[in-house]
């Protein structure tokens, strides 16, 4: 799948990987803004981001992160073909 089609599949609800990810068990999503609120009720993220998670990441280095953090596309992930549909747990469904 081309980076459109992956874009368009996040927005759908899909987490996506690229097949040519050196580390298995890691996935990118859309969240949704105004999803989670602060310690005072105010909304933390007012716009949707994509975030990329490596908590499931399978790697036998030890000091490899295991986050959840904000992703940005570099120009290989734009111009690659090589994006499928993962099935993972989103955060909020855990």
């Amino acid at each position: 799948m081309t980076f459109g089609e992956a874009i368009k599949a996040l927005k759908a609800g899909k987490q996506l990987a690229r097949k040519g990810w050196n580390g298995k068990g890691i996935f990118i999503a859309l969240m949704p803004g105004n999803s989670f609120e602060d310690f005072n009720g105010r909304k933390c993220m007012t716009h949707d981001y994509i975030y990329i998670d490596t908590t499931g990441l399978k790697t036998t280095n030890d000091s490899a992160p295991l986050d959840r953090v904000p992703w940005l596309a570099s120009q290989t992930d734009m111009l690659a073909d090589d994006w499928e549909i993962v099935d993972c747990t989103l955060p909020w469904e855990e």
